[in-house]
């Protein structure tokens, strides 16, 4: 097929660019930005779409601007670099509401999207591809346009300073064939800090220990390694003690898969309006669903509600019932998987949300919808799977409030949050 021209009008889920060809099919361009005209030559067709890739920039979109990072042209990490940030917010507002509108069903305008203090050095949490092939060895993330390729990252714009260090001593320190980590032919590799800049490092796949405390004393700021197995589950760990991060008058440790958000500081933002979204909750039942390590949870429960948090990670489980315990907080704590427990833990005035990438499960949906909540308070980190939670929830639910947060600028991703109301 040969080249064509193109409009691009709008960014959509994912990234790309959205125009329309002449005969009508929809075509996806990536790294292009709204109001672009381009010559592109088609990579993929299909009756109804297209995907194209850009031979030249005719014409430059006003959005555009040059990538902070020098390997933006082959790695698959980010998807917006090419667009300024204002660009970026305004694409992601759009992302959401047509997202409610496509796959909802929900007509609401594109909503305020809460910006980032900082568009490059946020995130406090990366995860890297370690790939052996004979006695070569690269590291980094998916590649670009090829994701079954790796590109070789030696620093990542995105990540704090102190990830960034510690990756970059790590590097130096793996030895040949990276014969410090554990064996294997592809590792996957993350590190995450602290507010005090200590790293821990997680190794999942592969087979054996490496040579943990070696990689501890070579690199300064590296204090915890822990190697997790099939289920994710932490299987062993080396250095003393194990990373941990202060929140409020708690501490949590850092340990394997848990979660805290990449961006402290959108998170600093995000989470006084989660709580703010509950309403008045003193004397309520609240059940915190995916909860983590517990935070919300106990704040609720400190602002004097009755909280029940679920979450099916036995580690941060155990932390959150050590807050509860520390602040004598009326929290109570199940180690089990939300499908399996939310229904047991209803009826309950308010259900908060916050469920990995792929959304909730049915048996989820169904325990809300026979138990119903006054309020449920969802927060999401993809539109899409948002969209077709709440088109199943609008039977007994109206969406009362819709607030989006960049918490992963540059980047096609934004977190969401909303407020349903039983009607």
């Amino acid at each position: 097929m040969a080249p064509v021209v193109l409009e691009i009008g709008s960014i959509i889920a994912g990234g790309d660019g959205l125009a329309r060809s002449a005969d009508g099919p929809v075509v996806f361009v990536s790294r292009s930005a709204p109001g672009d005209q381009v010559e592109v030559e088609f990579v993929e067709s299909h009756r109804q779409w297209s995907r194209g890739r850009i031979l030249r920039v005719i014409t430059a979109s006003a959005d555009r601007c040059d990538a902070p990072c020098p390997m933006y042209a082959t790695c698959a990490g980010c998807q917006l670099q090419h667009l300024q940030y204002a660009a970026q917010l305004r694409a992601k507002a759009g992302i959401v509401a047509d997202g409610l509108r496509r796959l909802g069903g929900i007509e609401r305008d594109p909503p305020e999207v809460v910006a980032s203090p900082r568009e490059l050095g946020y995130r406090n949490r990366i995860s890297l591809i370690l790939r052996r092939s004979g006695r070569d060895v690269i590291a980094g993330y998916h590649a670009f346009p090829d994701a079954s390729m790796i590109a070789d990252v030696q620093r990542c714009p995105l990540a704090e300073d102190p990830i960034n260090s510690a990756w970059a001593a790590l590097r130096r320190s793996w030895g040949d064939q990276a014969e410090r980590l554990p064996a294997g032919d592809e590792l996957r590799l993350t590190l995450r800090a602290n507010a005090a800049g200590e790293v821990g490092l997680s190794v999942a796949g592969g087979s054996g220990y490496g040579e943990p405390d070696a990689l501890l004393g070579a690199v300064d700021n590296l204090v915890s390694i822990w190697g997790l197995g099939r289920d994710g589950e932490i299987e062993w760990y080396s250095g003393e003690p194990r990373l941990s991060e202060r929140w409020g008058e708690h501490s949590l440790e850092l340990a394997g898969n848990t979660f805290l958000q990449v961006n402290r500081e959108v998170a600093a933002c995000l989470e006084p309006y989660v709580l703010d979204q509950c309403g008045q909750v003193a004397g309520q039942q609240i059940v915190d669903a995916y909860c983590g390590f517990g935070a919300r949870a106990l704040e609720l429960a400190w602002k004097g509600a009755r909280v029940v948090g679920i979450d099916s990670d036995r580690e941060t489980i155990a932390s959150a019932r050590r807050g509860a315990v520390e602040s004598g907080a009326a929290a109570r704590f199940v180690a089990e998987r939300v499908e399996r427990a939310l229904a047991r833990e209803l009826p309950a005035h308010t259900v908060l949300l916050n469920p990995p990438r792929r959304g909730v499960d049915r048996p989820v949906i169904r325990a809300l919808l026979e138990q119903p909540p006054s309020r449920i308070v969802y927060v999401s980190c993809d539109p899409a799977t948002l969209a077709r939670d709440l088109k199943a929830l609008a039977v007994r639910y109206e969406l009362k409030a819709c607030r989006a947060f960049d918490m992963f600028p540059q980047t096609a991703h934004v977190e969401t949050v909303v407020t349903l109301v039983r009607s």
